[in-house]
C-alpha cells in the first residue's frame, strides 16, 4: 500500500518509499500534478523524493502524501532507444558462472529483456535500467574498479546501465557501446530519461567509444580580467549552481559557502548569484588586468595588495577594495576556515554550462579548475554602487569542536538502538580526504545492520553511514542518489559552516529534533 513510508530528508525534502513497481507511477503523477512549492523530483530504487522551496511547503506535502491513495503501476511508454553492444566485457564469464550458464546465455538474457529507465543518479546521464521481465540479480564486484571506461555496459542487482563517462564503479561489465549517453548539445543532455524504453542488441563490429571533449577552461586573454599567478590547493569558478536538474543526475553544485558568495557579491555591487572564485586553503595570487573592484569573504587569510612599483598595503575581508591595472592580490594561507571566496565587480564571465558557471568536481561539468597562467574574464560592471563594509561570518579555526545542528534522517531502521546517541556523543575529526563531494569523518565507528538501502535521493548535509561506520557528510557536489543509509541531515543554517571546516578539525553534532524511531 502507498504510502508505505513518508519521511523527511532535511527541512525541504520529503521521501516517499513505495513498492518498486510503482515508483514511475508516483513520479509521473507528481510531475503532472505538482504540489505547491514543489521544485524537483528524484526517483530511486523504491522511493520518490520531492524537494520543495521551503520547510513550510515540505510540511504540508508530508501531510498530503500521508493521505494519498495508492498509485497503480504503469508500464513504461516513453520512446524506444536501441543500443548496440559488443558483448566482450571483462566480467562476462564471471556473470555466466553466477547464472549457471555460458557467455551466450548472458547475452540472450540481456538482449531478450525489455528494459526501461527507472531513475538517474550516481553521475549525469547514468540511468538505472529495470525490466518488467523477471530476471536474476547480479552481485556487484567485491572490489570496485578505480576506472570504468565510458560506454561500458554493466549489471548490478536487478539493474543494467551504461556508463556515460569514465568513472569508478563496481558493476559487472559485460560489454561496451558507442551510444552517446550524455551530450550538452542535446536538450535534455541525457539520452535516457525516466520513462524511456531500452532494447539492447548484440553487434559484432568493434565500436569506437567517443572521447568527451575536455571542459572549456578560462584561458582566453581578454583586455579586462584577473591573471592567475598561483592557485593554492584548489581554485574554482563558482556561482549559486544549477538547481532543477537532479532528475537527469545533475546536482546543484555551486559555491560550497553560499552565504560567503552572496556577501562578497553584495559588497562589490553584483547580483547575489554572479560567479566568483572559491579557493581552498589560501595561497592564491591574482594580478589585475585593467582596473577592478574585489571583495573577499569566507575563510580568514592575510590579504596583501602589491602595486607594480613595489608599494604594498593590507586589505580586509568584508570590505570592497580597488585594484589598479597590474596590482597583485596575494592571499596567504588560511588561518581559520577552509574556503576563501573572492568576488569581482562584473563577475567571472566564463561560458555557462546548463545555465551555470559553476565547476562541479564530481560530474566534471562547468569550467575546468583554475590553473596558473589563466586569465579569468570579468563581465561588464553593474550600474550599482559598492556596499558598505560588513562583518564576515565567523569560521572555525580547529582549536575547539565545531558544533553542527542535525535533523533525524530517514533510515532509522538500518541502525541498532543507540546509533543516534552515538552520533551525537562522539567527537569526530575531519579527514584529509574530504572535498566538495563530502566531509569524511573519523571516530569510533557507528554500528549498523548488514546490507544497504536501495539507491535514493541525497541532499547537501545528508549524513550517510557506509559499511566502515564512519560518517560521510555530503557537500554541494554530492551525487544525486546514493545506496548507503542516511542517519541524519545537517540543518540548513549550518551548511555554510560545514563547508568551512578545516581539515583535521574536531566536529560534534547537536540534535534539533528528537531521535528517529528505532535509532
Amino acid at each position: 500500500m502507498f504510502p508505505t513510508d513518508v519521511r523527511r530528508l532535511g527541512a525541504r525534502a520529503v521521501r516517499i518509499r513505495v513498492d518498486p513497481g510503482t515508483v514511475e507511477a508516483l513520479r509521473g503523477h507528481l510531475a503532472a500534478e505538482p504540489l505547491p512549492g514543489q521544485r524537483e523530483l528524484v526517483a530511486g530504487g523504491e522511493s520518490v523524493t520531492v524537494l520543495f522551496d521551503g520547510a513550510g511547503s515540505a510540511t504540508e506535502a508530508e501531510r498530503v502524501f500521508g493521505a494519498m491513495a495508492p498509485p497503480e503501476p504503469v508500464a513504461a511508454d516513453g520512446p524506444l532507444v536501441e543500443i548496440g553492444v559488443v558483448y566482450d566485457g571483462e566480467d562476462l564469464r564471471a556473470v555466466a558462472e553466477q547464472l549457471g550458464t555460458d557467455e551466450a546465455g548472458v547475452v540472450r538474457m540481456h538482449t531478450d529483456r525489455a528494459w526501461h529507465v527507472g531513475f538517474l543518479g550516481f553521475a549525469p546521464g547514468f540511468a538505472y535500467l529495470r525490466s518488467a521481465d523477471a530476471g536474476p540479480e547480479i552481485a556487484r564486484r567485491a572490489s570496485p574498479r578505480v576506472r570504468v571506461p565510458a560506454g561500458a555496459v554493466g549489471l548490478a542487482g536487478e539493474y543494467s546501465a551504461v556508463y556515460p563517462r569514465t568513472s569508478p564503479g563496481g558493476w559487472q561489465l559485460i560489454g561496451r557501446t558507442d551510444a552517446e549517453l550524455w551530450s550538452l548539445d542535446r536538450d535534455p543532455p541525457a539520452l535516457l530519461v525516466p520513462g524511456t524504453r531500452v532494447r539492447f542488441t548484440a553487434v559484432r563490429e568493434r565500436l569506437a567509444v567517443p572521447t568527451a571533449p575536455p571542459p572549456s577552461g578560462a584561458t582566453a586573454r581578454p583586455e579586462r580580467g584577473l591573471l592567475v599567478r598561483e592557485t593554492g590547493l584548489q581554485s574554482l569558478v563558482e556561482d549559486l549552481g544549477r538547481p532543477g536538474r537532479a532528475a537527469i543526475g545533475v546536482t546543484r553544485s555551486g559555491a560550497a559557502d553560499r552565504g560567503a558568495l552572496r556577501q562578497a557579491n553584495r559588497l562589490v555591487g553584483n547580483d547575489a548569484g554572479v560567479a566568483g572564485i572559491e579557493n581552498a586553503g589560501g595561497g592564491m595570487e591574482l594580478v589585475a588586468a585593467g582596473a577592478q573592484v574585489l571583495a573577499v569573504t569566507g575563510a580568514d587569510a592575510p590579504l596583501v595588495v602589491e602595486s607594480p612599483d613595489g608599494r604594498w598595503r593590507t586589505v580586509e575581508r568584508g570590505r570592497p577594495f580597488a585594484l589598479d591595472d597590474g596590482d597583485l592580490l596575494e592571499i596567504g594561507p588560511a588561518t581559520a576556515g577552509l574556503r576563501v571566496v573572492i568576488a569581482v565587480r562584473g563577475g567571472i564571465d566564463v561560458p555557462p554550462v546548463l545555465g551555470s558557471r559553476s565547476t562541479d568536481t564530481l560530474a566534471h561539468l562547468g569550467p575546468a579548475p583554475i590553473a596558473a597562467g589563466d586569465v579569468l574574464p570579468v563581465g561588464r560592471a553593474p550600474r550599482t554602487v559598492v556596499a558598505e563594509p560588513e562583518a564576515v561570518a565567523a569560521v572555525p579555526d580547529g582549536s575547539s569542536p565545531t558544533v553542527l545542528d542535525v535533523l533525524p534522517g530517514p533510515d532509522a531502521e538500518v541502525f541498532p538502538d543507540g546509533a543516534w546517541a552515538h552520533l551525537l556523543d562522539e567527537q569526530w575529526e575531519v579527514t584529509p580526504n574530504s572535498d566538495r563531494v563530502g566531509v569524511r569523518l573519523a571516530g569510533q565507528p557507528l554500528a549498523r545492520a548488514d546490507g544497504e538501502v536501495q539507491s535514493q535521493a541525497l541532499v547537501p548535509g545528508a549524513i550517510q553511514i557506509p559499511p566502515s561506520g564512519e560518517p560521510v557528510v555530503f557537500v554541494v557536489d554530492h551525487p544525486t542518489t546514493g545506496g548507503y543509509p542516511v542517519l541524519a541531515v545537517v540543518a540548513e543554517h549550518h551548511l555554510d559552516l560545514l563547508a568551512q571546516l578545516p581539515l583535521g578539525s574536531p566536529v560534534r553534532f547537536a540534535a534539533t529534533a528528537g531521535p528517529p524511531g528505532g535509532a
